[in-house]
């Protein structure tokens, strides 16, 4: 189902927290089809005592940046005749009183409400549902003249939330709505131009759940860059559509003989910084949505590293789980028979990522250098004899460590004897676990798509060696616990309800909802280090600001893998040659420049330096000026 939502903050931080424990405690309520959600509703025009109420004193004007978006809700309001206002400055009363509205209205969640009518999906506004069309009365409230009201109603009845409840209302009375598996969460913009361009997305892509997630969380880091110059906003408007987005079939042959076809894609987002850097993904949950969030975060990324590069994203809806060495090989030869005419030195070089291991990238690269003729280039991957370092599976998990290491540095804290959670069971969470044990830290969890592994002494070398075992042999982490009895597995379960310091989410997209973000401030984590792409719903990034656990967000704290990816396609390094040392000082290196420039462009726009948020905010608005600049060097705006 598609559900659209408009928020902000609560007034008190701790007050929050401690009712979402106190929800916790009591078992969080699900929410089922056809119940409204945070739907907050005073009294309106017919309620009795609407006649008598009286206007709210003001003693000062509002804040300056408050104006610009009050401006337009201010045209043309007069008060009612019924309503005694006092002589002495009504225009600051007034004021006052639109600040209050607007400030009460963003922070009221409103949701689209799913209802099953007649066997037939129906879509409605929540607040339609509850006054009928016309909206016989106020639903904010009473605050405020009744001529105010009424604008608020008329706001409303404009708003994209009605407009796109009403579509889908009339579409689904054809049965013909597309009910999506997760709700698309709008979150209210401060900056009217912010809120615009989001909306535009919304009405262009309105399924792409994954990208409009991605893009809301990068536009309301640049708000006050687009507020200090308006020629960014038609950069930003240019920059969210991919360059070329490349959708084409796949058909390979089982060890049956059956023929199969699954979609393949790839979504070239930018090369204005250079070529195209960026992972493959094969996974059933795969398409056109997540192709170019992966391509958007990744252009990002590059864009906040030292190298110039663009970046790219795409893969495949095939799974490669229960297939067989040969069904696989056949299938990487297929994707690549379409795939490579797009792909260059200097146009695009896939990388790793989800269900794309060594074995994927040997299969791809060498029907790539058959079907191009050549040995040039080379597909970032571990494969010493044709391609790439001996350290490139290493660069980003333990990036993410070296990140951590200086966040606490800024902390006067250390790592070790720290409890880290960790999930995933990829190469990322991997050498997360083996670069935590080497500073002195104590892993204790490990996960996969059936549940997650416990063990409160720790993963030591020769545990991670039998786990790297289990999952070279597709066995399951529960027979780890056959070889160390004091460890547990839990099944159909999520580690972050673990005590913890710090947290590592490395498995994929959304993995931590809004009752994991409960459990992980529960259990005591104070940083978030996000290994996978957007790891964190919105609904869960709002509870861990709230509870101040800071996040390092993975266009920055995964910049390991960049930087290696750039380093082995350069002659200018001999990777082979470095040594472990060498190669750990520069990986040091190149995050602690992420690091810095992050915080300082968050700085720069006002966001303080403790705030949860600081590294995400500093981090998209340095990537975006990089990228601006280089657009409107080359005409690109």
């Amino acid at each position: 189902m598609l559900l659209f939502e408009r928020g902000a903050g609560m007034n008190s931080a701790m007050d929050e927290i401690n009712l979402l424990r106190q929800a916790q405690r009591h078992h969080l309520v699900v929410r089922e089809i056809g119940e409204e959600i945070d739907l907050e509703i005073g009294p309106g025009e017919d309620d009795p005592s609407f006649a008598n109420s009286t206007l709210v004193g003001v003693s000062q004007e509002p804040h300056v940046e408050d104006h610009e978006d009050h401006k337009q809700f201010m045209v043309n309001h007069h008060t009612s005749e019924d309503q005694e206002i006092p002589k002495l400055q009504p225009a600051k009363r007034k004021k006052k009183v639109v600040k209050k509205w607007r400030d009460e209205w963003a922070e009221t969640y409103k949701w689209a409400q799913f209802k099953i009518v007649d066997g037939t999906a129906r879509i409605f506004c929540s607040v339609c549902s509850e006054y009928g069309r016309k909206h016989k009365r106020n639903p904010y409230g009473n605050e405020g003249s009744r001529n105010m009201q009424m604008s608020a109603l008329e706001e409303h009845n404009n708003s994209l939330l009605h407009k796109e409840a009403i579509r889908l209302q009339l579409a689904s009375k054809d049965k013909i709505l597309t009910i999506a598996e997760r709700p698309i969460y709008v979150k209210a913009l401060m900056s009217k131009t912010a809120g615009s361009i989001v909306e535009a997305l919304l009405r262009r892509d309105p399924h792409e759940i994954e990208f409009i997630q991605s893009v809301q969380e990068v536009v309301h880091s640049l708000e006050p860059v687009l507020l200090k110059n308006s020629q960014y906003v038609h950069i930003l408007e240019r920059l969210l559509e991919p360059e070329r987005m490349i959708i084409f079939r796949v058909p390979w042959v089982d060890d049956k003989g059956e023929t199969h076809v699954n979609r393949g894609f790839r979504v070239q987002f930018s090369q204005v910084l250079g070529p195209c850097r960026g992972g493959l993904r094969y996974h059933p949950s795969m398409n056109l949505s997540v192709a170019k969030f992966l391509g958007f975060e990744q252009t990002l990324k590059n864009a906040l590293s030292p190298y110039k590069l663009g970046g790219a994203g795409g893969g495949s809806d095939f799974d490669p789980k229960g297939k067989s060495e040969g069904e696989i090989m056949r299938f990487c030869q297929s994707f690549m028979d379409e795939l490579y005419r797009y792909l260059s030195p200097d146009q695009d070089l896939p990388a790793e990522d989800m269900g794309v291991g060594p074995r994927e990238m040997g299969y791809l690269f060498g029907q790539y250098r058959r079907l191009a003729g050549h040995f040039q280039g080379s597909f970032t991957g571990p494969k010493i004899f044709w391609s790439g370092s001996s350290l490139r599976t290493e660069a980003t998990g333990y990036g993410l460590v070296f990140f951590a290491h200086l966040i606490l540095g800024e902390m006067n804290k250390e790592i070790k004897g720290l409890r880290c959670i960790v999930s995933g069971a990829g190469k990322i969470a991997m050498h997360v676990l083996e670069k935590l044990h080497s500073f002195g830290a104590l892993p204790i969890t490990i996960s996969d798509s059936k549940g997650y592994l416990l063990d409160e002494d720790g993963f030591d070398y020769a545990k991670l060696t039998l786990l790297r075992d289990i999952k070279v042999q597709q066995r399951s982490l529960k027979d780890y616990v056959k070889t160390y009895s004091r460890a547990k597995y839990f099944e159909d379960a999520k580690p972050w309800n673990e005590r913890c310091d710090i947290a590592f989410p490395c498995a994929c997209q959304n993995e931590i909802d809004q009752s994991d973000a409960l459990s992980l401030v529960n259990a005591g984590c104070r940083i978030l280090i996000e290994g996978s792409n957007m790891p964190c719903t919105p609904q869960a990034i709002d509870i861990l600001k709230k509870a101040k656990v800071l996040i390092a967000p993975a266009k920055a704290a995964s910049a390991g893998g960049v930087a290696v990816g750039e380093l082995e396609l350069n002659q200018e390094y001999n990777l082979m040659h470095w040594s472990p040392e060498d190669f750990e000082s520069k990986l040091q290196e190149t995050m602690k420049q992420t690091y810095q420039k992050s915080m300082k462009a968050a700085s720069e726009y006002g966001f303080l330096k403790d705030s949860p948020e600081a590294l995400v905010h500093g981090g998209n608005i340095c990537a975006f000026l990089n990228l601006a600049q280089a657009m409107s060097d080359q005409g690109c705006v």
